[in-house]
């Protein structure tokens, strides 16, 4: 049981992620931004939100056990 929730967290903060760095790279090309200067962004945004899901998940950890 404890294996699908991890298991459905990790493919939910993917999922995720993956949604904020398309988002991101569409609006930088919609402002006029290049091709790689839009991958970019996107890279950086699906970076910055999965370090997110990782802290959250630190500290909901340190605070269960």
């Amino acid at each position: 049981m404890i294996v699908a929730i991890v298991l459905l967290a990790t493919v939910l903060a993917v999922a995720l992620a993956l949604l904020a760095a398309t988002a991101a790279g569409i609006l930088a090309r919609m402002d006029g931004s290049t091709i790689p200067a839009s991958l970019t962004r996107a890279a950086a945004t699906f970076a910055a939100v999965l370090t997110l899901a990782c802290a959250i998940a630190t500290a909901v950890t340190a605070r269960i056990c």
